[in-house]
């Protein structure tokens, strides 16, 4: 019998969830719980994807584990808490190629692709969703740079490593991103503050030049109005004498 589970790598705690599927199994709970820590212990602060295969007979069973998702191990290489929302507008880091290499060494054994290339450019695909620069540059730009060769040679020799000098350039060209982006942020905000402010302004008050609704007259006219009215019963007694004449 196979269980799959999605735990918080070396931190997986007792829950009703695990414990209905185990439960019935007469599966000893603490030693699952202690055995699947230690083979993600390497992932902390990651989701894992784990498989308990289980012998219903004999109560033993083997863990298997399998490299967290792509999204989870860029954001724990780069320190992020988490993606963007909007990987159009908003950018949330700045690796390197070799950080690119790196994550693709870990997912390269659970990956459909069969060239390590490839699968670089997979990576490269994550890192475009969730609003990752790569070399100061669009994911998307470094997918074709890839594919033109560019960066054979870090990918041949699977080069890891960043250099110091590299990262600080790196960090310091997103830390301008960024500030442009807060910059962009709390002027949209401004704007949508004031345009609420305006919105119930807008509706006390015709606007200029509007012509009043059918049925009203307009402010200081109303006696005007009605004076020919109050003229208009002389004038009938005037023609009611001319007839009995």
């Amino acid at each position: 019998m196979n269980i799959k589970l999605l735990i918080d790598g070396g931190s997986m705690k007792p829950g009703p969830a695990i414990a209905q599927q185990l439960g019935p199994l007469g599966i000893n709970m603490g030693k699952v719980i202690s055995d699947v820590n230690s083979a993600t212990s390497d992932f902390k602060g990651m989701k894992v994807p784990v498989e308990l295969n289980i012998n219903e007979k004999t109560k033993s069973f083997t863990v298997k584990t399998f490299s967290p998702p792509t999204s989870e191990l860029l954001k724990k290489e780069l320190n992020l808490e988490k993606g963007t929302a909007d990987h159009k507008k908003v950018k949330v880091g700045n690796a390197s190629i070799e950080d690119i290499i790196k994550i693709t060494k870990i997912k390269f054994p659970d990956m459909l692709q069969k060239e390590f290339k490839s699968a670089v450019k997979s990576v490269l695909g994550t890192c475009k969703s969730i609003g990752i620069l790569v070399e100061n540059s669009e994911a998307k730009d470094l997918i074709k740079e890839v594919e033109g060769g560019k960066f054979d040679s870090e990918i041949r020799s699977q080069k890891t490593e960043t250099l110091a000098d590299k990262r600080k350039e790196l960090n310091g060209y997103f830390d301008s991103i960024k500030k442009k982006q807060e910059a962009e942020i709390a002027r949209e905000k401004a704007e949508a503050e004031e345009a609420a402010k305006a919105a119930p302004a807008a509706g006390t008050a015709p606007a200029a030049g509007a012509t009043p609704a059918a049925g009203t007259a307009p402010a200081g006219k109303s006696a005007v109005a009605a004076e020919p009215s109050a003229k208009a019963v002389p004038a009938a007694k005037a023609e009611d004498k001319k007839a009995k004449k």
